[in-house]
This record gives C-alpha cells, sequence and structure tokens, in this order.
C-alpha cells in the first residue's frame, strides 16, 4: 500500500513558460488533479494502488475458493483478519504519525521511519503470541494456528504488516506514492503464484502461508528503494528541517483512537466466526473484501490530505472541501455501480456467495458515502491536532458497528452485518454533514493555523 512519485509541487519559476493548458472540455477538478495538483494526484494514485490490491486480493480469493472448501477459506479469512487486528494494535498507529510528520522531516525522516520500525515490530510479536496464547477462549475456531510452524507463520504476518504499513506511511508522506503500484502488484503476483503451489501440496494453512511469504518479499524489495532512494532525496532537499515534537502525545491519543475504528473492521469477522461458523465467514470476507474498495478511497484521499496539510497548512479547508467533493461523486457512481452488480460480482466466488452475500454487499456499499463525511472530519481534525475529536469519533462507531452486530447477525445472519454498519455511518456521517460550514468553515481561523506555521519553521 506504498507508493512513490517523483515529488510534485515545486513552484515554477516565472522565467519558465507555464505548462501548456488541457482542453477545456475536461472538468475543471479533472483538468486540475492532470496538471500536477499533489492532493488529487497522490490521492488518485494512492487510491488506484488500493483498487489494483483489492482486485488482485479478490482474484487471491477466488484461486483460494478453487484450492480449498469453503470451511478452509472461512477459516483462512478469519486468521488473516486476526492477523490485520494484531497488527492494528501493534503498529501503535505510527503510519499516521509518519503521514502527518515525514513530510517536514528533512533529515530526520529515515530516522524516524525506522525507530518506528522497531517499535511496532517488536510490540506486534508480542500482541501476537499474547493472541495465541488466549485462542482457545477468544476464537476457539482459530486452534490450528497453535501448531508450531503455523504459529511461526502467525506472528511474522502480523509484525510484517505492521511493518508494511509503516512503510505506506513513509512513502506517503515523502510524496512517493507511485510505488503503492509496484508493490502491490508484487504481493499480489507472489501470494497468488505461492497459493497455487501450496493448493497443488494441499497444504492446510497454505492461504495463511503464502500471504506471509508474499508479505516478506514486498517488504524487502520496497524498503530498499525506501532508504536507498527515497529518504536520501527528501534528506537532501529539506537539509535545515528541524526535528519534529511532540510525536509522542500526538502518536499516544491517535493510536487510542485508531484502535477502535481497527475493531469495527476486524472484530466483527470473529463474532461472525463464533455465531455462524466459517461458512458465515467466508460469505462476509468476499463481500468485505469487494466493499472495503470504496472506503479505501477515502482513507487513501485522507492521506493525501494530511501531506498538503503538514506542507501548507493555511490551505487545510481548502483541500478538505475538494476531498469531500471530489470523493463524494466517485463513491457514489462507485457504489451505484455495486449496488446494481452485487450478484454477479459474488457470483464469480460461487453461487453460494452470492445467495447468502448480495444484500451485505449492497448495505456495505451505501455505508461508504456516510464514512467518507466521517473520514474526512477525522482527518482534518488530525491536521488540527484535535485528537480528542479523533478518538470520540472512532470509539462512536466501533461501539454502534459492534453493538449493532451483536444484536442483528442472530436475526438476519451476515446481512446483519451490513445493516449495522449503514446505521453506524449514518448516525456519524449525517450529522456532520449537517454541521459542516461549523467545523469546515470557507475562512480558516488564523490562530488554528499559527501554531503549524511555526512549528514548520527552523
Amino acid at each position: 500500500m506504498t507508493t512513490r512519485v517523483e515529488t510534485p509541487g515545486t513552484p515554477v519559476p516565472a522565467a519558465l513558460p507555464r505548462p501548456a493548458r488541457r482542453p477545456a472540455l475536461l472538468p475543471a477538478r479533472l483538468r486540475t488533479a492532470l496538471d500536477g495538483e499533489p492532493l488529487l494526484r497522490n490521492g488518485h494514485v494512492l487510491t488506484l494502488s488500493s483498487l489494483l490490491a483489492a482486485a488482485l486480493g479478490a482474484g487471491f480469493w477466488v484461486l483460494a475458493t478453487t484450492w480449498y472448501d469453503t470451511a478452509t477459506v472461512g477459516r483462512s479469512y478469519a486468521a488473516l483478519s486476526a492477523v490485520m487486528l494484531l497488527s492494528g494494535i501493534g503498529q501503535l498507529n505510527l503510519a499516521d504519525v509518519l503521514v502527518r510528520f515525514v513530510p517536514a522531516a528533512g533529515a530526520h525522516a529515515g530516522r524516524l521511519a525506522l525507530r518506528c520500525y522497531l517499535a511496532a515490530g517488536v510490540f506486534s510479536t508480542v500482541v501476537a503470541v499474547a493472541f495465541l496464547l488466549l485462542v482457545p477462549q477468544l476464537a476457539p475456531g482459530l486452534d490450528y494456528l497453535r501448531r508450531p510452524l503455523v504459529a511461526v507463520c502467525f506472528t511474522l504476518g502480523a509484525a510484517g504488516y505492521s511493518i508494511f504499513v509503516l512503510q505506506d506511511g513513509a512513502l506517503t508522506g515523502l510524496r512517493r506514492p507511485g510505488w503503492v503500484l509496484g508493490e502491490n502488484a508484487l504481493f499480489a503476483a507472489v501470494k497468488a503464484a505461492l497459493l497455487a503451489l501450496c493448493g497443488t501440496l494441499a497444504l492446510d494453512a497454505g492461504i495463511l502461508a503464502s500471504w506471509v511469504a508474499a508479505l516478506l518479499t514486498a517488504l524487502v524489495v520496497t524498503n530498499v528503494f525506501l532508504f536507498r532512494s527515497a529518504v536520501p532525496a527528501h534528506r537532501r532537499a529539506q537539509l535545515d528541517a528541524p526535528a519534529p515534537q511532540r510525536l509522542v502525545g500526538y502518536a499516544a491519543a491517535d493510536y487510542v483512537g485508531a484502535q477502535f475504528r481497527l475493531a469495527a473492521y476486524n472484530v466483527v469477522p470473529l463474532l461472525v466466526l463464533n455465531r455462524l461458523g466459517p461458512e458465515g465467514s467466508a460469505y462476509l470476507s468476499l463481500a468485505w473484501v469487494i466493499a472495503y474498495t470504496l472506503f479505501l478511497v477515502a482513507y487513501n484521499m485522507g492521506s493525501s490530505l494530511l501531506v498538503e496539510a503538514a506542507r501548507a497548512p493555511e490551505r487545510l479547508v481548502e483541500h478538505a472541501r475538494r476531498v469531500l467533493r471530489h470523493n463524494a461523486v466517485l463513491i457514489a457512481a462507485a457504489a451505484t455501480v455495486m449496488v446494481l452488480a452485487a450478484p454477479w460480482l459474488l457470483g464469480l466466488f460461487g453461487p453460494q456467495y452470492a445467495r447468502h452475500g448480495t444484500a451485505l454487499l449492497r448495505l456495505l456499499a451505501l455505508s461508504a458515502l456516510p464514512n467518507l463525511v466521517l473520514s474526512v472530519a477525522i482527518d482534518v481534525a488530525r491536521a488540527r491536532r484535535r485528537l480528542g475529536w479523533v478518538v470520540l469519533l472512532q470509539a462512536l462507531l466501533c461501539v454502534l458497528v459492534l453493538g449493532l452486530s451483536v444484536l442483528l447477525i442472530p436475526r438476519f445472519g451476515v446481512t446483519g452485518v451490513g445493516v449495522a454498519w449503514l446505521a453506524a455511518e449514518c448516525a456519524l456521517g449525517l450529522p456532520l454533514l449537517a454541521t459542516l460550514p461549523r467545523w469546515l468553515p470557507r475562512e480558516q481561523e488564523p490562530r488554528e493555523q499559527e501554531p503549524r506555521q511555526q512549528e514548520r519553521r527552523p
């Protein structure tokens, strides 16, 4: 999920001719993005990378359903959800710290990234080992993870995925989103090849093993580029940049908020596994893989928003409103297509997935629209360091999603998860939209921006 593009945003010297204007028949916002506006261009590249990862990830699960039965697919998806949940706990939300502070870190960027890697890798390992010890009580359906070799694979996956996410944050902060495409393509190609090999050998934990081995391959390749090329270039461009300040307090508060959202995403599959068994988990897994692409649009453009807010805090309101308008059009169009094509999309995995997951996929797709407003509000609060709002909004989302899921799954099956997500997102997104002029006024208050401007001075 990390990419790199050549650093944009450098002012054009007056003596040089201005770039040729693109044809007027293109929409203004599209022309802006194509002409090199960093906010939209980098956000688009990150989004394209996520869509590529989602498409290739869906292909991975298509292969998995070819080589393995439904129960094994369901258990494996629950195991990988646990990997992501534990990684999210263990990475200490340091990826967002890197997105927020690397853009202005200069010579300190490489050291900051390595320290974050070390902290996240160690803590993720500890959390994964603790989970394995408690598997019989927390998730009895995942007992197979306690086998020695599988346990090692699981632990490596949790620690490796933490660093995988952190390297995305570092590269995003360095305005290198182009590498997201290459990294995700490499990850997908390797795990598909290894999955075919594991399927041929009839390895019971082949889905997990192929995923982890591909992850480690992508980590090595990407970090060679990061520390040999991207970080030195950034250091040369900002030789006099001061060391980032007040990182611990920011990271601690942001981490608390991130854990609530992480729980909303990754505890639900465990609830479904325990309530509906591995088949129910399989139906949820593929619907979520498809629908989550819409959530990633908001997340990735939000990352670009944070990078630009760190570089030009006085343009935060302008950029946030642009992201909101731009993404609303994209997500609304994609959600409409997803609602209409839901049976066909799930039918690619087998008729049973379409039969049990169509309503769920439609509800999840619709929930991406109010989620956009919530995501922008959280990113604006991060940029302004109003972390109380960051924690509160994500805590409310978690409580609503998990509480409603517990109530609705016994009655509606996996469809209850979709109802829970849509209701929770609307309960938060609609009030935020109604009060938009209050938390995102067109005239930004100077007193909010002054601390940020002082922070950027050497």
